[in-house]
């Protein structure tokens, strides 16, 4: 599967990623460059795996560097059963952090975590962090997670939303949404209509699902 967080908007087709090879986690890395991360060592000495030769991971003080770290907005993965029982099972032992489930799902798929190229999740604070690494013409996924970069509640007032590659993509944004030749139709004969019979088998089969609650990393 594919899961796309809901401030998310893809542009071109993706579907080829559906073809990666199965028994990996594939998202993009995530930038630490943002105050959000003020917390963490990373950016407390200034260092960046969207640029770790910058500011080269201080080994001899912290130890070891930290393994990469993905975005969570997006990711493909081929989910199961099994997996779903045991993330439950280890959420349930896992204390909350400040990035609440991306920091979760980043510590479980550490070892078979694979990252994908930015175009699949443009993050956009790489447009003013590491403009050297974005080739915008190319991006097919654009995640409008910024303060203030929200296309239904842009101002243009924040930090950085002032830009005209910022104020490109939230009009980029608008015109997707105003589109209406992509609004959803109901199908005319009932041939077109998806079948619901095998996702409804499955969450029968997975019964009810328990959560624990975790502060929101948005």
């Amino acid at each position: 599967m594919i899961y796309l967080d809901g401030d998310i908007q893809v542009y071109e087709n993706i579907d080829h990623l559906f073809d990666l090879p199965d028994g990996y986690f594939y998202a993009v890395m995530d930038c630490f460059c943002e105050k959000t991360w003020n917390h963490t060592p990373q950016y407390k000495i200034g260092y960046c795996q969207q640029c770790p030769e910058k500011n080269q991971w201080a080994k001899r003080e912290l130890g070891e560097p930290p393994a990469l770290y993905f975005n969570a907005g997006m990711f493909v993965f081929e989910p199961g059963l099994d997996t779903y029982e045991d993330l439950l099972r280890t959420l349930k032992v896992t204390p909350p952090t400040p990035f609440a489930e991306q920091d979760f799902l980043n510590m479980y798929f550490k070892k078979i975590y694979r990252p994908i190229p930015l175009v699949y999740n443009l993050v956009l604070a790489m447009l003013w962090r590491h403009p050297e690494n974005v080739e915008l013409d190319k991006v097919k996924v654009v995640h409008y997670c910024a303060a203030g970069s929200k296309p239904w509640r842009y101002t243009g007032k924040e930090a950085n939303m002032e830009r005209e590659d910022i104020k490109m993509l939230v009009n980029k944004w608008w015109d997707i949404y105003k589109d209406g030749s992509l609004d959803y139709k109901k199908p005319e004969a009932e041939s077109d209509l998806v079948s619901l019979k095998p996702f409804i088998n499955a969450l029968t089969e997975a019964g009810r699902v328990k959560y624990v609650t975790a502060p929101s990393a948005a």
